[in-house]
């Protein structure tokens, strides 16, 4: 009888060692485990109003066409995203999330050889989707947290096919000048693609929002990913796009699976788009709950960065594992950090009034109690 695990060693050599992403613990699960009814969910950076009564509406009048397969190619939206943006519908791909987005960037320009530079303290996907596809990782250390990216471009070489930069940055909320993140990529080369990532643009603000798709008629080698899992509150839904040259966006769509956004999805965002009042109460909501939660840090005498997204990092100056299940026993669940080398932190998404109340409550009470 073969052994199953020989199973294993049929994998692609990157696929064998991968430690597949662990997302936040769902609150069905901590009912299972615990048997707790009230259970508040901080640690996913979703958004605590939900989706928008625009999205929801298109979602409701969408129900009846189920049977059918969705747009391909994402016409409405696409179009939608090329008008609220000035660019061409050729410079866009839509993704299941942006994180698919980075998936299909990787899968298309990465073979064993070839390298990608992203930061310490970056999002856990950078160096996932590089192992799957065989490539090396070259990771810079940090600079207060956030990149350094006098050091990432130190480390780019010919070898160098993609850099992978968060902005904001997930987990810690650094933000990059547009200045610094400008002449970054005008010093790379033509052979290196710069993938910045923008899913939590929107909490940046406006200028942050816009000023990075002006850069695209200048470098080819751009591309920037989003995302409407963030602030128009449609994680559930899963979608995404990335914004770039032509000729990029060209090379994902050669490789994104048809179908791959589903009609429910493709509608909402389309319709969330327009929702400008639903935005500007999440964030409202996310400014206020931000200086909430931070003032209670200063009052447990923690230290925390200040963030540009919708969750803030806290450094309890302890190990942070005991501290987060002692919240779970609580029904607040949050998200440690440890695989980003930051095991002394726990990263906080700003939720509700009542919530980070609750939060803040518990975790007093697990501090000093």
């Amino acid at each position: 009888m073969n052994n199953a695990d020989n199973i294993y060693n049929l994998a692609v050599s990157g696929v064998q060692k991968l430690v597949p992403y662990t997302p936040g613990k769902p609150i069905a699960e901590l009912e299972r485990e615990l048997g707790l009814t009230q259970i508040i969910k901080l640690a996913s950076n979703e958004n605590p109003l939900g989706p928008g009564k625009k999205a929801l509406a298109a979602i409701q009048e969408t129900l009846k066409d189920l049977a059918l397969y969705p747009d391909g190619n994402g016409f409405d939206l696409k179009s939608a995203l090329a008008e609220k943006y000035a660019v061409d519908t050729s410079q866009i791909t839509l993704g299941n999330g942006s994180n698919e987005i980075l998936e299909l960037v990787a899968r298309a320009f990465l073979t064993p050889g070839l390298e990608v530079v992203f930061s310490q303290h970056a999002f856990a996907v950078y160096p996932l989707v590089t192992q799957a596809a065989g490539a090396t990782a070259v990771v810079a250390p940090a600079l207060a947290y956030g990149h350094d990216l006098a050091t990432m471009l130190q480390r780019v070489t010919d070898k160098t096919r993609l850099v992978f930069i968060a902005n904001p940055n997930n987990p810690t909320g650094t933000l990059l000048s547009h200045e610094s993140l400008e002449t970054f990529i005008q010093a790379l080369p033509d052979t290196c693609i710069c993938v910045l990532d923008e899913a939590y643009c929107e909490f940046a603000g406006d200028e942050s929002a816009n000023n990075s798709i002006s850069w695209l008629k200048d470098y080819p080698n751009l591309l920037i990913t989003r995302t409407f899992s963030k602030a128009y509150g449609l994680a559930g839904l899963r979608i995404g796009y990335g914004l770039s040259s032509p000729q990029l966006a060209d090379i994902l769509n050669r490789v994104r699976q048809p179908f791959n956004n589903n009609m429910l999805a493709l509608v909402a965002a389309t319709a969330a788009l327009t929702d400008t009042e639903h935005l500007q109460n999440t964030l409202a909501v996310n400014a206020q709950g931000m200086a909430f939660i931070t003032e209670g840090f200063k009052n447990l005498g923690l230290d925390w960065v200040p963030s540009a997204g919708n969750f803030v990092l806290v450094d309890l100056k302890q190990s942070a594992l005991p501290i987060y299940e002692a919240l779970l026993g609580k029904g607040v669940i949050v998200r440690p950090v440890g695989v980003y080398e930051l095991p002394n932190h726990l990263r906080i998404t700003i939720g509700t009034s009542a919530e980070n109340q609750l939060f803040l409550q518990a975790l007093t009470e697990v501090l000093t109690g």
